[in-house]
């Protein structure tokens, strides 16, 4: 068993004309195609009658709605109702996922709850079957759960209450009603923190925009408990910097004035007349070629993807890869120590929630034609479900790239020209976490290979400063960023997501291996080369063995093997994790946001958990990620 961390750092900065642009573009192409293309409505299903059918299925509405029922019968909540931050599957324990078959009856169902009431955090399993909360154990260490919609809805009703912040509007030109605000993370600065829930409350302004993210209120912030409902802390240190102009932020095609200078394109459209090749049955099982796998919403993770098998090319029986895989976090720095800055390193998923923040697909623009759109079942702040419509599409793609080929010049007598496409199976979500949108994609090949892929799109969050061209700033190198507007700064950030896969190559019998490319040097007279490669394997044999910082200059292969599944030739099956290009946080060990993601002090890490050999993470500052298998023979 092997569980992975991908990150993703991207040092972001891009002009806000960029915007304009691809609204433009997108308004070119349809104008010059005579027509809006077809919009595809999927029509909002009623899951009050979903059932489960696998025991990876999410819960149902009605099995949420039996949890709330149970928790109101407990006796530390019967007289006052927790608030719910989290609810889900309390997964069963992976042997007996992986003993059930098709027709089998489900292992017990159970849920997964933590609440918090009176300030404590509770961690709960809740048996269904049994109608009982069969564990609550109270949190009595650093932290809080994941931010409920009431906890930002809270904290925004309480700043836009306050006094201090209209007039610090008025004072900027702005009427209350031209003042928007946002939550970001407060992060965590040291014990001066615990003991309280806060968050931090900065402003904008919408007016003539509604890209306000480029319109900020500078050196206006609020720290707001969110528990006793009062700002602790308001400070408004930029009443001198201007607010950034509204010319030119909206992003939407419909109102932009004037058409770009450059040729627009063509309509374009993959049509499948048969249909799509791929199936979901019972709501989460995918099937598709040789592949199958359980896929899932989830309100934390966003995606989450379960026993994928690859059924053998020759035998056609199918053979376990990962048993799960999902973003675990997405580490957000930015690097800028003043005060209306320095706590700007969100915790995405742990703070906000993946699923949480994941908005409705757009069909034709987020997915293309004859997707499979999969809807969310969350618990709300007060322990009712709710629908996220359309979260998650399946697709297949075919963007004109090349499986595999070969030709033979034909000097030899072979005159053979062999090529055959690439089409892929794609599932893909968007989480909208404030100013930005991450695309994740999990891609499946047909020769075994998975990519994992995050796009970054949305806005930027900008600093305000009174300079409106570089000429005017006294130090370039001294700015957190550069001009990217009149009137605001692109401040340096790293973005670093993480990824957890739960490798199972034919069973759980897996081991890791760190392969070296070493320069060895020949022999005097041996040959007119002087150096080559070799290639040496290293079995992980503790933890401290596979805590390994990506090097350029000492180049590894990670290889996920299963030692007792060999090939006819002898060697044993396995899959290789490939990275992209990586980076590693330059933050000191000791600054409190690398205190709370110390996870990307190694691009790989591995620890031993439950009755797998390993557990493997890695941390890697790439937007792509590639397993594919080794050893096919």
């Amino acid at each position: 068993m092997f569980m992975v961390l991908f990150q993703t750092t991207i040092s972001l900065l891009w002009r806000i004309s960029g915007n304009r642009m691809a609204a433009q573009l997108k308004s070119r192409l349809r104008a010059r195609s005579g027509s809006v293309p077809e919009i595809q409505i999927h029509e909002p299903r009623n899951h009050m009658e979903d059932v489960p059918h696998h025991p990876l299925d999410p819960l149902t509405m009605q099995e949420i709605y039996r949890v709330r029922t149970i928790l109101s019968t407990h006796p530390p909540f019967s007289p006052s109702f927790p608030a719910i931050h989290s609810l889900s599957l309390d997964e069963p324990r992976k042997d007996l996922v992986l003993s059930w078959k098709e027709g089998d009856p489900l292992p017990p169902r159970k849920a997964l709850v933590i609440a918090l009431l009176n300030g404590q955090s509770h961690v709960l399993s809740v048996d269904l079957d049994l109608g009982l909360v069969t564990s609550n154990k109270i949190n009595r260490g650093s932290g809080y759960p994941m931010l409920t919609m009431n906890d930002i809805s809270v904290a925004l009703e309480v700043a836009l209450s306050y006094k201090e912040l209209n007039r610090s509007a008025v004072k900027r030109g702005l009427s209350p009603s031209d003042v928007t605000c946002v939550t970001p993370s407060a992060g965590w600065f040291g014990p001066s923190e615990e003991g309280r829930r806060v968050i931090k409350v900065q402003c904008f302004s919408n007016q003539g925009t509604p890209n306000f993210y480029m319109r900020p209120l500078e050196g206006l912030t609020m720290t707001v408990d969110i528990d006793k409902k009062v700002v602790v802390k308001f400070t408004d240190t930029g009443g001198e910097i201007p607010v950034p102009k509204a010319t030119g932020t909206d992003y939407r095609f419909k109102n932009q004035k004037e058409p770009l200078k450059i040729k627009a394109i063509n309509p374009i459209s993959i049509e499948q007349p048969l249909g799509p090749s791929f199936t979901v049955e019972d709501g989460h099982v995918v099937k598709w070629a040789n592949w199958e796998f359980h896929l899932k919403a989830d309100q934390r993770a966003g995606m989450v993807i379960s026993r994928a098998m690859l059924s053998d090319s020759e035998t056609g029986v199918p053979r376990s890869v990962m048993y799960k895989g999902f973003s675990s976090e997405l580490f957000v720095p930015y690097m800028d120590p003043d005060e209306n800055w320095y706590f700007k390193s969100y915790m995405d998923a742990g703070e906000f929630g993946m699923g949480a923040t994941a908005m409705s697909l757009v069909p034709l623009n987020d997915c293309p034609r004859n997707s499979y759109y999969m809807d969310g079942i969350f618990a709300s702040w007060d322990g009712t479900p709710f629908v996220q419509p359309n979260m998650i599409c399946v697709f297949e793609r075919y963007a004109g790239d090349i499986s595999w080929r070969h030709s033979e010049i034909p000097v030899n007598g072979f005159d053979i020209r062999e090529a055959r496409p690439k089409v892929t199976l794609v599932a893909r979500m968007a989480a909208s976490v404030g100013n930005y949108d991450y695309i994740f994609d999990w891609e499946f090949q047909t020769d075994g290979l998975i990519h994992v892929t995050v796009a970054l799109s949305g806005m930027l969050m900008v600093k305000g400063t009174p300079h409106q061209t570089v000429d005017q700033m006294p130090s370039q190198e001294a700015a957190s960023g550069p001009l990217v507007s009149e009137n605001a700064i692109g401040v340096l950030h790293d973005h670093f997501i993480t990824f957890h896969l739960d490798m199972d190559i034919d069973d759980t019998n897996n081991t890791f291996v760190k392969v070296d490319l070493v320069k060895e040097r020949t022999l005097p007279g041996q040959s007119p080369r002087k150096s080559y490669l070799k290639a040496k394997r290293n079995v992980a044999k503790t933890e401290d063995d596979a805590r390994i910082q990506l090097k350029l200059y000492e180049p590894s292969e990670f290889q996920v093997i299963n030692p007792s599944r060999r090939s006819r030739l002898g060697n044993p099956a396995g899959y290789k994790i490939v990275p992209g290009g990586n980076a590693a946080s330059l933050l000191d060990h000791l600054d409190p946001p690398q205190l709370r993601s110390a996870f990307t002090n190694n691009q790989v890490f591995i620890s031993r958990q439950f009755i797998s050999p390993f557990s493997m993470v890695y941390a890697l500052t790439i937007a792509r990620v590639h397993l594919f298998q080794v050893f096919s023979l």
